[in-house]
Order: structure tokens, then sequence, then C-alpha cells
């Protein structure tokens, strides 16, 4: 993590903490539970906070309009949690993204807790910034889809070593047969029931486009994203695409991918979508009016467009 990127953080939470004291009058201690903070930690904050100048009769950062955007998303779109960075031109939108999930993750994540995540770009960057608050508390973590040397990846540059549990398959497979095949092996079936029960689950949200991850990685060719566009697919999750609604779609490709479909994620709890950017905006929203989120990590343009495009 970057200079920069580390004060941002910091800010961030002091922010956070400060927003809820000060502007929804809860307790420090409620302020601890909701962060997962001692009372001592949300203190010693608020203290800094003071004594620095960015909390004065209001909250002097960059974060305050993030805040009252966050509100305003959980009420539109009846998610449980929303988490929203300010905006940059100078940085990497999915690193930015996927640190800012990995930072909520360990204000949740209690020791001995679970954490499932998909695949992709912007979770992989999450990953990396996990690995040593999951070694330090003890987070196990499982896939929610095939795919080794994708999870691999990132779990080797964070050094993320124990308490691993990959579904030992590619993530799209040859036949039907296979993957129905494979997904009733009892490790296969074990690993992805484990996965849905976890605490946590991390997924990506990608567009329809012919830079999408799902063809940079080789499991959609560039001259099927015009078929899927014109058959009314607007977003995918975990291979798995969906129309503008967030109803899944009947495609043959469907039946080949090894992994959680979007029906048993929707059907799960604390579902967290980390996405964000101008190509980004239609498929989240169709992933939220689909219901298939819980909890989503976007920056602030994100944001907004998202909220503009809900009142069309």
């Amino acid at each position: 993590m970057t200079d920069q990127t580390a004060h941002d953080a910091d800010e961030a939470l002091l922010a956070r903490v400060a927003w809820l004291y000060y502007n929804d009058g809860l307790t420090q201690s409620e302020v601890g539970e909701i962060l997962n903070l001692s009372r001592i930690k949300v203190s010693r904050l608020l203290d800094a906070g003071r004594t620095s100048g960015l909390i004065q009769l209001r909250i002097n950062s960059r974060q305050r309009g993030c805040l009252e955007l966050e509100t305003r998303m959980k009420q539109q779109f009846g998610l449980s949690d929303c988490r929203v960075i300010p905006e940059s031109i100078s940085e990497d939108t999915n690193m930015r993204i996927g640190q800012a999930a990995a930072q909520y993750l360990m204000q949740k994540l209690s020791p001995g807790d679970s954490l499932s995540v998909g695949w992709g770009d912007t979770v992989t960057h999450s990953i990396r910034m996990l690995g040593y608050t999951a070694q330090e508390r003890g987070v196990g973590l499982y896939s929610l889809t095939g795919g080794v040397q994708t999870y691999v990846e990132g779990m080797r540059e964070a050094n993320w070593h124990r308490n691993v549990n990959i579904i030992p398959a590619p993530l799209v497979v040859s036949t039907p047969e296979l993957a129905q095949a494979l997904m009733q092996e009892p490790t296969v079936a074990t690993l992805m029931a484990k996965a849905l029960e976890a605490d946590y689950k991390l997924v990506g949200i990608g567009g329809i486009s012919e830079t999408a991850t799902v063809v940079s990685h080789g499991y959609i060719p560039p001259a099927e994203i015009d078929p899927l566009r014109r058959g009314g697919a607007r977003g995918d999750i975990l291979c798995r695409f969906y129309d503008r609604g967030g109803a899944g779609l009947a495609l043959p490709l469907h039946e080949r991918v090894i992994g959680v479909d979007l029906d048993q994620l929707r059907e799960s709890n604390k579902v967290i979508g980390a996405a964000g950017g101008a190509t980004k905006t239609g498929p989240i929203l169709s992933a939220l009016r689909g219901k298939i989120l819980d909890i989503l990590v976007t920056d602030e343009p994100t944001a907004l467009a998202l909220l503009d495009a809900a009142e069309v």
C-alpha cells in the first residue's frame, strides 16, 4: 500500500467514526461495534480528529460527501451497507475499489471468520491486501468458483497460504455433463456449500465488452460479446450473465461453469459487490435491481451515476 493510500484509509476511518458519532448520534461503544473497533480506539480517533482540525463543527474531509452518498445508496437500493470512496483521476479504479473492499472486510472480519471470493481484477486486489489480516485472525478463504490459477495468483502475492480452500476444477469445462459430474463430487459440493455459508462473500461485477475479464481470461471469445449484448446480457458475476433486471440468462455457457450460480448467491447473506467506473454503471445497476448484492463498495462518480440512473 502506498503512503498516500494508507493516509486515505486512515482518514476514511476517522471520518466514518466522526460521522457515526456526531451526525448519527451513536455512542462510542455503538460506533466501535459497527466498525469492529474498541471503545478506546474510537475515543482516540475522535481526539485525533479534533486535534488535527479534521473535526470541527462539520467533518472537514472529502469523505463527507461519500458518507452522504452511502446513506442515499442504502435507501435507494435497499442495501444493508455501502462504502463509497472519493473520486480519483490518478489511480487505477479497480485497485482502489479492491483496496476499499479489503479495508471494509478488515473492519468486519473477526478471528475465526470465513470469507468466500469470486475472481477478477478488483477481487484480486482485495485478496492481496487482506493476506496479513487473514493470517493474523485465522480467517478461512473459500473460492466461489473453479479456476485455480486465477485465485492462486492473488494469494501468492498476499502470502495467504493457510486456511485456503479452492474448488479443484476449472472455471469452465468442455461439456455440461462434465460440469454436472464435477459439482456432484463430494469434495467440490462440500467446498461450494462452505463458500455459501461464509461470513462474507466478495464478488466482482463484469461488464459486457470486448475488454471484460471473462474475455481477457479466454472464457468468452470476443466475437460472442455482441450476441450476448443483443440477447439482453447487462453484466456478469462469477461468469453468470444476467439481464437488465438482474435475472440470470439461460445460456449454454452456464451449463459448463463450475461454481455458485446467481440464485444461490441471491439467497445468501452478506454478499459484497466491489466495482466501479463508467463501464460498470449498467452492470452494477442491474445487479442491484436483481437483489444479488447486500453490500456495495464503489467510488463517488459511480454512486452518483447509479442514483441518477435509478431515477430514470
